[in-house]
């Protein structure tokens, strides 16, 4: 590797520590606690250091919901589209879900929980990015649901804009219960409450298991 490709790259893996330990400051205290002299001291860099790498404070917190965009959807929604369309897909997507709030959220945090009620009433661009980030996951998951009932596995007369908002309520509550509550039983609950939006949607019982499958392995 050449002199260049090993700077460029040790450049990144800096700029990637910088984002992540800014993340972790965004995850436990808010995104407004992030400043480019609290993220140097936590890599080790100088302030001029933090700012060459991502920019003014404003960038970084950019590029913190950016990164939170992708680690969501690389741990949510892309594994989950390897399941059939349909029932089994969006039975994998919240499952996945459910294990990432129970594995990961309940000692981090989730940033469009918390980072929606931090923003709710302040108007720039952070809550703007913010809220495209939830908007577009909730967008994934309604095509998702709109899937299940052309696939014939929910009723035609599913109101996919209100399972849509019922599944992501239900998480909401899930990551409270999970974090602020410490609920052990919380992703199990989850799980329950799923299965019974689920039983209440579905076109008919005879296949109903087989597609809940993917969900009742967890």
């Amino acid at each position: 590797m050449s002199t260049v490709a090993t700077k460029t790259s040790k450049s990144e893996m800096t700029r990637a520590a910088i984002i992540g330990a800014a993340l972790d400051i965004a995850l436990a205290e808010g995104l407004e606690a992030i400043t480019l002299q609290a993220v140097a001291d936590r890599v080790g860099l100088s302030k001029s250091g933090v700012f060459s790498r991502v920019g003014s404070r404003e960038a970084l917190q950019s590029a913190v919901i950016e990164e939170y965009d992708r680690r969501f959807l690389a741990d949510v929604f892309v594994p989950a589209m390897q399941a059939p369309k349909g029932l089994p897909r969006l039975s994998a997507i919240v499952r996945r879900w459910i294990e990432r709030v129970r594995v990961v959220e309940a000692n981090t945090g989730c940033l469009y929980t918390a980072g929606a009620f931090e923003l709710d009433d302040r108007e720039g661009p952070l809550r703007e990015q913010l809220l495209r980030g939830v908007l577009g996951w909730r967008a994934a998951l309604r095509r998702v649901v709109l899937q299940a009932v052309e696939q014939g596995h929910l009723r035609a007369d599913c109101d996919v804009e209100q399972t849509v908002a019922e599944i992501y309520s239900m998480m909401i509550g899930t990551v409270h219960d999970a974090r602020f509550m410490r609920d052990p039983r919380a992703a199990e609950r989850a799980h329950t409450c799923f299965e019974r939006l689920i039983h209440s949607l579905a076109a008919g019982s005879s296949a109903l298991a087989t597609q809940l499958a993917p969900i009742a392995t967890s």
